[in-house]
């Protein structure tokens, strides 16, 4: 029996001795990560001779190398080198050059003694750490080649640090320089919907704590139509914390306000982070929404003529050719007539059945359930084609007036909005009169919109009458796709406008409206005497109204509680919005007047009644459905280039 059991150990010995090396995992093989082809190569020094890394700080290299590559011919068609060798433009620059150097010091690592010396852990997880968000915004998986435990090594086991040389150069360049404050550094050239994707998902990683991408939607042709949020606390709404929303690129042949919004969202993650107090207070107090696009698809033409041949409206409309900003429900004429009777109210107006049966826009739609779902409370949206702000109502309360001042019961509100940014635009309120939008230097840069030219289904006048949000349009200046050389220009002209206008939701008037036992009552309405527009409270009680200086007596009610009244003087010095809080008290409900004397089927929750356009929020289609089956658009420097497609890159491999 020991004879037998010697013999069979024997045999199994010689079996694993003489079995054939398999150091590759069949799935790694399936991925392209490596392969199980025999190698009986023997570990060769040879110099350093590959195109994108023959600037390492060592000359000499040894195959095989890590990843099995036996000689420099196969290491230069494999994947991997080809990556590194795009990946500046990949990512945009950013984590440039030391993913390429610690890329290739896996791919040639140096000789010492006829031996291999690996790279660092330690500065393979600093890198991954402070680069990995890039690659998550071009949704590209970490390469495989850069694992920190498969192919680098410890301290302790003897490695060398790849980013060593140009740590030391960077420093030597920064001792050189005279003292400065850290600044934001912003590339100001016009993005691809691709790039914006890019750059906004970056921007999002690069600032986690305090921001964070999401989709309201699809545009005609499939195009998400992103919003990048910024708030202490992301992702969710904080009791008592103003919401703001600025959409940009609603005409897609306008394109300065979209590429305002991308170096915004870009300048408030830097300079939070560097600790612009000013921009920190701004985050800390306020939940901002920017919507960069609500027209990609325009885009998309407007930005293939270009700006020497775009024309006037060439890109406005999206791929349906509808007009956005003629296709909301017109709530306006609703108004008009209704406005004269008592018990009529004006805000919160529903959307009537009728506006279903007509051609709804996805990006329309998408808009429309966005500014349902949160508590905005004031809003604007970038234009172009003048220099003016114009605010409610766009419709002329004189069906045969095409130019009537069409005042809303929040006139001098808006003119107040209006007012603080073309005040804080470096041109728009001046009295130049040959300045572009010369027409309004008496206004000082604003005016309302129906003096200015009359029409229906417009944005700004939607949020007013169906929300609580009271948005103003402004209208960037006369060229509506100004040369690349303008871009920074035009930031230096509305960055301070556009920094106090976020500021300026911080006026007025905000509070809880709390049940006896504490509990915030969703629904209630706050009124202010004299202004004929409610606002609502949100999900916890929560309520705020925009109001200039002045004494005002405000009155909270809710159906099945009683009505309290305040008495509240705004001094014209305040610098934040006062605070007033109401508690109801539970009271028998009463037939509400209004359920007799207007009966209607339309009411507010009443939303998409026939499900004509659930489509196009469908939430599968939001988090990536069917174009997260697609390739990502970097796909076809890899599968074109005849090498084994890299799977290992994409994410869901």
């Amino acid at each position: 029996m020991a004879l037998a059991a010697r013999l069979v150990f024997l045999f199994l010995f010689r079996s694993s001795w003489c079995a054939p090396q398999q150091p590759c995992h069949p799935g790694d093989e399936f991925l392209g990560r490596c392969s199980n082809s025999a190698s009986d190569a023997k570990p060769t020094c040879t110099e350093l001779n590959l195109g994108y890394c023959n600037d390492m700080d060592y000359s000499r290299t040894i195959f095989p190398n890590i990843l099995g590559h036996r000689t420099r011919v196969e290491a230069e068609s494999g994947a991997e080198y080809l990556l590194l060798s795009v990946i500046h433009g990949l990512l945009n620059g950013e984590c440039s050059p030391d993913i390429r150097l610690v890329g290739c010091s896996v791919l040639a690592s140096p000789c010492r003694n006829d031996k291999m010396v690996k790279p660092c852990r330690s500065t393979c997880e600093a890198l991954r750490k402070d680069c990995s968000h890039a690659f998550e915004s071009i949704d590209m998986a970490w390469p495989y080649f850069l694992d920190c435990d498969r192919f680098f090594a410890s301290d302790q086991e003897g490695c060398f640090d790849p980013l060593a040389g140009l740590k030391a150069r960077q420093e030597q360049t920064l001792s050189n320089l005279s003292p400065e404050e850290p600044s934001t550094i912003i590339q100001f050239t016009y993005t691809s919907n691709s790039q914006m994707y890019s750059v906004l998902k970056r921007t999002a990683a690069k600032c986690s704590h305090i921001s964070h991408v999401y989709s309201i939607g699809r545009s005609t042709e499939g195009r998400d139509l992103m919003v990048i949020e910024f708030s202490n606390n992301p992702g969710r709404h904080e009791l008592l914390e103003p919401e703001i929303k600025i959409v940009g690129n609603m005409h897609g042949n306008e394109v300065l306000g979209r590429q305002l919004l991308i170096y915004l969202a870009q300048y408030l993650c830097s300079e939070y982070i560097l600790g612009n107090q000013r921009v920190q207070a701004i985050v800390n107090t306020t939940r901002i929404h920017l919507l960069a696009s609500m027209n990609p698809d325009g885009y998309e033409l407007a930005a293939s003529e270009g700006h020497l041949l775009n024309g006037w409206t060439n890109g406005r409309t999206n791929a349906q050719n509808i007009d956005l900003n003629r296709n909301f429900p017109d709530l306006t004429s609703v108004f008009y007539i209704n406005r004269r009777s008592r018990h009529f109210r004006i805000d919160h107006i529903p959307i009537p059945d009728a506006y279903w049966f007509g051609k709804v826009a996805p990006e329309t739609y998408a808009v429309m359930k966005w500014i349902r779902s949160l508590p905005f409370v004031q809003s604007a949206s970038l234009h172009g084609g003048e220099l003016v702000v114009s605010y409610p109502f766009d419709l002329s309360r004189h069906p045969r007036e095409e130019r009537m001042l069409s005042p809303t019961p929040d006139e001098q509100v808006f003119k107040l909005l209006a007012r603080t940014y073309a005040d804080a635009h470096a041109t728009m309120s001046n009295n130049d009169t040959d300045r572009c939008g010369a027409s309004f230097y008496r206004t000082g840069g604003i005016i309302n919109g129906a003096l200015w030219y009359s029409f229906a289904g417009g944005m700004s006048d939607f949020n007013y009458l169906h929300t609580n949000c009271l948005e103003i349009t402004v209208e960037l200046g006369c060229d509506k796709f100004p040369a690349e050389a303008e871009l920074y220009p035009e930031w230096k002209r509305n960055k301070e406008a556009l920094l106090s206008f976020m500021e300026s939701v911080h006026r007025g008037l905000k509070g809880v409206v709390k049940d006896a036992n504490g509990n915030g009552i969703k629904g209630a309405t706050v009124s202010v005497r004299g202004i004929r527009k409610d606002v609502t409270t949100a999900e916890d009680g929560d309520y705020w109204r925009l109001l200039n200086p002045g004494t005002h007596i405000l009155t909270a009610t809710a159906r099945g509680y009683s009505r309290v009244s305040k008495r509240v003087h705004l001094p014209h010095n305040m610098n934040k919005a006062g605070r007033v809080d109401f508690v109801l008290q539970k009271v028998p409900v009463e037939p509400d007047i209004d359920d007799h004397l207007f009966p209607t089927v339309d009411t507010w929750d009443r939303f998409d009644p026939y499900n004509q356009f659930e489509r196009f929020s469908d939430p599968d289609l939001a988090q990536g459905g069917p174009e997260r089956e697609e390739k990502p658009w970097w796909w076809n420097y890899f599968s074109q280039s005849g090498i084994s497609p890299p799977n290992w890159l994409l994410r869901n491999a």
